[in-house]
């Protein structure tokens, strides 16, 4: 158990993770897709499943703070502390069922990849997607009819919010600049270019080419793994829901459930695509390298073992009488 912080500097840590949540969250607001409310990707989750990670469960009153000022723009009060309780507890349920599960922040094995996804992804966030949705329901600011669309963007949403923010946030903690020469940074930089370049054109234009980016997320997830999937994944989902947003590209001329159901659709994907990819690649390269020790302690051993001469090893000739 991590030792607990001195008051000021609990309460410091504390007002980061609620600016951060507050941040992330007009980020999210700026693609609504449901009463300028419910947002296809939603960052605060993920920035609060991250502060849980890495702070502990103690961090769950910045995450309450932020969620209590964003949610202040419903009208209802008792839909602003529902949604707030919502938003809180489905990041722990997360953090509590990641820990449960063994999980790794390295994220170098397949099962911490399908812990994130399964546990912090899709269990976790029904919690948060199941209260707000009725809030908003009970206190009439949607109808009945609205209220699967509404439960769905909302779910998918945090869900995203969790598998972008989470892997790009614990990856980018274990990169080491120095280490790295300027072709990798070369290659990096074409990798993302070409991300942004090949989404910008898919979500403007009625071409219908968005899965085009998928060999780039493979390209990512072979050669950079979890430090090239993903910022791709970001820029990805990002500019896709942007796109969905305006009614732009592929997303035009369509109704909100159906924009909804194809952004949905591509966007989860596209990151499970990449997160298992990636994971199932640093475990092979884990693997391999654990190989290869192997074999260089051996043959080390074998260098240092000098066997005695052949004529020590023969028995001693018998002498001959007269």
């Amino acid at each position: 158990m991590q030792p607990f912080p001195r008051p000021g500097r609990y309460a410091l840590h504390l007002a980061v993770v609620a600016v951060c949540y507050y941040a992330g969250a007009q980020l999210g607001l700026l693609q609504a897709l449901v009463n300028d409310q419910v947002t296809p990707l939603w960052p605060p989750t993920g920035v609060a499943v991250l502060a849980l990670l890495l702070g502990g469960l103690r961090m769950w009153p910045g995450i309450a703070v932020g969620a209590l000022v964003v949610n202040s723009a419903v009208s209802n009060a008792g839909a602003t502390l529902l949604i707030t309780v919502g938003n809180t507890l489905a990041p722990v349920v997360a953090c509590l069922l990641l820990a449960l599960a063994g999980f790794r922040r390295e994220m170098d094995r397949t099962r911490d990849a399908l812990a994130l996804v399964l546990l912090a992804g899709f269990a976790a966030m029904a919690v948060s997607a199941t209260v707000g949705s009725a809030a908003l329901l009970v206190t009439g600011v949607i109808d009945g009819g609205l209220f699967w669309s509404t439960w769905t963007v909302w779910w998918t949403g945090d869900v995203l919010g969790v598998l972008v923010v989470v892997p790009i946030a614990l990856v980018f903690g274990e990169l080491r600049p120095r280490s790295r020469s300027a072709r990798w940074w070369l290659e990096a930089a074409a990798l993302l270019l070409a991300t942004a370049a090949v989404m910008t054109l898919a979500s403007t234009h009625n071409l219908r080419v968005m899965y085009v980016v998928f060999p780039l997320l493979i390209w990512a997830a072979l050669r950079f793994q979890h430090l090239g999937t993903a910022p791709c994944a970001l820029i990805a989902t990002t500019i896709a829901a942007r796109g969905a947003a305006r009614g732009t590209g592929p997303f035009a001329d369509l109704d909100l459930v159906v924009r909804m159901v194809t952004l949905q659709v591509f966007n989860g994907t596209a990151v499970l695509t990449g997160l298992l990819l990636s994971a199932v690649i640093a475990e092979r390269n884990a693997a391999r390298d654990a190989i290869e020790r192997t074999v260089a302690q051996l043959t080390e051993v074998v260098a240092r073992y000098q066997p005695p001469p052949l004529g020590d090893l023969l028995p001693p000739e018998p002498r001959k009488g007269r």
